[in-house]
C-alpha cells in the first residue's frame, strides 16, 4: 500500500484554499468531532502550549486518517528537530515551526523536515514509525523521501529579527507557508499586548503583502468566519478557524452570565 496522500501539499500544488481548525487536546474523539464535520482539510495539534506524549501523537494521527484530513503539529523551536521528526512518523503531514528569528534558523526548520539525501540537504534520516507502516517498509525508501518532500513546512513570523529578515526567509527553498503571530512579535520589540495596535497591524499587513508578492501562501489564524474577511481582502486564501481553549472559554464565559441572570434574585 502506497503512502498516505498529503491533502495540505494537493490543495497547496493545485493552488487551492486550505482551511484547519487548532486542538489544545489530543483525546482522539475530539479529533473525530472535527473529521466528523467534514468541514476542515486539516486539525492543527498545538503541541508548543499542550501537554501530550509520544502515544498521544500516534493517537492523534490514527484519528486524524478516519477522514479526508492531514494533520499539522505547531512545535517548540526549543526541541523542533526531535518532535518535528517524532510527530511526522506518527503520522502529522504539516509542521508549524514557532519562533524562527532569522534565516539560519528559518533553514534548519526545513533541514529537520527533509531527507538526508544530496539532492534534499534535510538531517532527517530512515527510521522505522508508523508513517510507514502501509507502505510494509522500513522507512527509508523513495516512497518515505518523497514523503519526507510533501511533508508542509510553516513558519511562525513572530520575532522583530525574522520581520527584519523576511524576504531572506522567504526565499528559503522548502518554506511552503508563513503564519504572521502578533503576541509574541509585541512582545519582541518590548510592547507587550499591543498584538491588536494599528503600528502592530500595519507590520502584519506588510508581512502579508510580502509573503503574496514573493509567492509564499500566508496563513491567518481567525476566531471565527467573520473574521476572515479582512485576510480574504488582502489576498490570503489559507486559514486555521477557532481554537478548542477559547471556544470553551467563551461559551462558559456567556452561557454563565446568561444562567447567572437567570438566577439573580432566588
Amino acid at each position: 500500500m502506497p503512502m498516505r496522500k498529503n491533502k495540505i501539499r494537493e490543495l497547496l500544488n493545485a493552488d487551492k484554499p486550505t482551511v484547519g481548525t487548532r486542538l489544545h487536546s489530543t483525546w482522539p474523539s475530539t479529533v473525530e468531532i472535527v473529521g466528523h464535520s467534514g468541514m476542515f482539510d486539516y486539525v492543527e495539534f498545538v503541541a508548543e502550549y499542550a501537554p501530550y506524549d509520544l502515544y498521544s501523537l500516534d493517537n492523534f494521527c490514527r484519528a486524524v486518517e478516519l477522514f479526508d484530513m492531514s494533520a499539522m503539529i505547531k512545535v517548540d523551536q526549543a526541541s523542533s528537530d526531535y518532535i518535528a521528526q517524532r510527530a511526522i512518523g506518527a503520522g502529522f503531514q504539516s509542521v508549524l515551526f514557532a519562533d524562527p528569528r532569522n534565516v539560519e534558523e528559518a533553514k534548519a526548520c526545513v533541514r529537520a523536515v527533509r531527507a538526508e539525501t544530496p539532492e534534499d540537504g534535510g538531517v532527517h534520516g530512515a527510521a522505522t514509525r508508523r508513517f510507514v507502516y502501509r507502505s510494509g517498509g522500513y522507512g527509508g525508501g523513495p516512497d518515505y523521501v518523497e514523503a519526507l518532500r510533501d511533508v508542509v513546512v510553516v513558519l511562525m513570523i513572530e520575532k522583530k529579527g525574522a520581520v527584519d529578515s523576511l524576504e531572506e526567509i522567504l526565499g528559503v527553498k522548502g518554506v511552503d507557508m508563513v503564519q504572521w503571530g502578533p503576541t509574541d512579535f509585541s512582545i519582541s520589540i518590548g510592547r507587550p499586548g499591543a498584538g491588536k495596535t494599528p503600528e502592530v497591524k500595519a507590520v502584519e499587513r506588510q508581512v502579508i503583502e510580502t509573503a503574496l508578492r514573493v509567492g509564499v501562501p500566508p496563513r491567518a489564524e481567525c476566531n471565527s468566519a467573520d473574521e476572515m474577511k479582512y485576510y480574504l481582502d488582502l489576498g490570503v486564501r489559507h486559514f486555521c478557524v477557532g481554537i478548542d481553549v477559547v471556544i470553551l472559554g467563551n461559551w462558559m464565559r456567556s452561557t454563565g452570565e446568561e444562567v447567572r441572570k437567570q438566577l439573580e434574585g432566588i
